[in-house]
């Protein structure tokens, strides 16, 4: 909310600058007052709306073995610890040791797929004598969001080493609530569709657009041994606390330690703008943002230490935006 107050408090400003300023059109005046306009112009832009945002899930857990127990009679697995907690074989007669199996094999369940929020603003010119082109930097925000999936991972583990032989079972691991926003710094190009040097008024002008940007994600996450597969492994009891008898993952406490994943993101851009005064557009845009890989990592209470446990690979941001933009 503070956000869209001071999108919307720097776009009122914006509004009353034309009628105060003397240097709107970059021109000159040449002979008998003839004055000609080279097409610049000072550009500044605000937008907000809602994004797409979609990727494939990737486990990242490596290798890390947990050992299972399987029903001879229903073909329930559990784990070790889980087995234990239960009872045993005095309360579970039916169940056999069915080996050793890795939870860095099992698929992560869900894809993402979220609705977003977002909102941007950029500065930059139209390129004197060829004003269709504009340059632009650009800042958007893509606010945070939750992931949460129980299980978080899910599907077919080659088991080793149980009574009844190497096996195949059905595994579930794990339940995961995560959280991820994205910042993204652009540099973008694009081509308006309009003849002259100045933009035709009450008349909708097409534009494509593309770029380059620097993508920081902030993710978080936090982790439940829910299926007891976890809380035996002796590294995994650095980065969590046993609380009645499972282990339970935190994310730090001083957001600053939160991990970030960095990448160059490809922008692609298409829309059209609407010309309401000389200097004023409203600006109706998509803008398709290709992040390849941002992760999510198990972190202690104190940020220190970090293990890589799931990722979104080839994260695509659709963002369908609504703004204004002033040409000065």
């Amino acid at each position: 909310m503070k956000l869209i107050k001071s999108l919307f408090s720097i776009a009122v400003m914006l509004c009353t600058i034309p009628s105060f300023a003397n240097w709107q059109s970059n021109g000159y005046y040449i002979n008998d007052s003839y004055y000609s306009d080279d097409g610049s112009r000072f550009v500044v832009g605000l937008r907000g709306g809602v994004s797409f945002a979609s990727a494939k899930m990737k486990n990242d857990v490596g290798s890390l073995d947990a050992e299972y127990w399987v029903s001879t009679t229903t073909g329930q697995v559990i784990s070790d610890l889980r087995y234990d907690l239960a009872g045993g074989a005095e309360t579970l007669p039916d169940f056999v040791y069915a080996g050793t199996g890795n939870i860095g094999t099992l698929p992560v369940k869900e894809k993402f797929s979220k609705t977003i929020f977002t909102a941007g603003a950029s500065v930059g010119f139209t390129v004197p004598n060829y004003s269709q082109w504009r340059l632009e930097a650009g800042y958007d925000y893509i606010s945070e969001t939750n992931y949460n999936q129980v299980p978080l991972f899910e599907g077919e583990m080659q088991l080793s080493g149980g009574v009844i032989g190497d096996a195949v079972a059905h595994v579930s691991s794990t339940g995961a609530t995560a959280t991820i926003s994205t910042d993204i710094i652009s540099v973008m190009a694009y081509y308006d569709f309009f003849e002259g040097n100045q933009k035709q008024l009450n008349t909708l002008i097409p534009y494509v657009g593309f770029g380059l940007g620097y993508a920081s994600s902030r993710t978080t996450l936090k982790l439940a041994d829910i299926y007891g597969d976890l809380t035996l492994d002796s590294d995994l009891q650095n980065y969590g606390t046993i609380e009645n008898d499972v282990l339970q993952f935190e994310p730090p406490t001083d957001k600053s330690k939160y991990p970030t994943s960095n990448n160059i993101a490809v922008i692609g851009a298409l829309g059209v703008s609407y010309g309401i005064s000389e200097y004023t557009f409203l600006d109706f845009s998509a803008r398709l943002m290709y992040v390849p890989t941002i992760k999510w990592e198990l972190t202690n209470s104190d940020g220190t230490q970090h293990r890589e446990w799931f990722s979104a690979d080839n994260m695509l941001y659709t963002n369908l935006m609504v703004g204004l933009r002033f040409e000065f």
